[in-house]
C-alpha cells in the first residue's frame, strides 16, 4: 500500500448554485418524509411535520440546516409564544 496526497473537494468544486441548494433541499425532505414513512407513521402525520417544518423554513428563509440554536430559541421564543401549548409541541416535535 502506498500513500496518497488528499487534498479537500472544496479546493475543486464550484460554490453550489441557487438551483443545486433547492434540488439538495428539496431532496433532504424527501429523505425525511420516507424516514417517517418506513419508521410506520401515519400518513396525516407526516403531513403534519413536513408542514411544520415548511412554516419555520419559510420564516427561516434560508435552508434550515444553516439553522442554529439561537434561531431556533427565538423562532420557539417569538413566533411561538402565543401559540397553544400543542402546536408547540407539534413543532418541536419536528426537531
Amino acid at each position: 500500500m502506498t500513500l496518497a496526497v488528499v487534498r479537500p473537494l472544496r479546493d475543486v468544486r464550484t460554490p453550489a448554485t441557487e438551483e443545486e441548494l433547492a434540488d439538495f433541499e428539496l431532496d433532504v425532505l424527501s429523505e425525511f418524509v420516507l424516514a417517517r414513512l418506513s419508521a410506520g407513521l401515519a400518513d396525516s402525520t407526516i403531513r403534519g411535520d413536513v408542514s411544520h417544518l415548511q412554516l419555520i423554513r419559510d420564516w427561516y428563509d434560508r435552508p434550515l440546516w444553516e439553522m442554529e440554536p439561537r434561531d431556533a430559541d427565538r423562532y420557539f421564543g417569538t413566533v411561538l409564544r402565543n401559540a397553544s401549548s400543542a402546536t408547540r409541541a407539534a413543532r418541536r416535535r419536528c426537531w
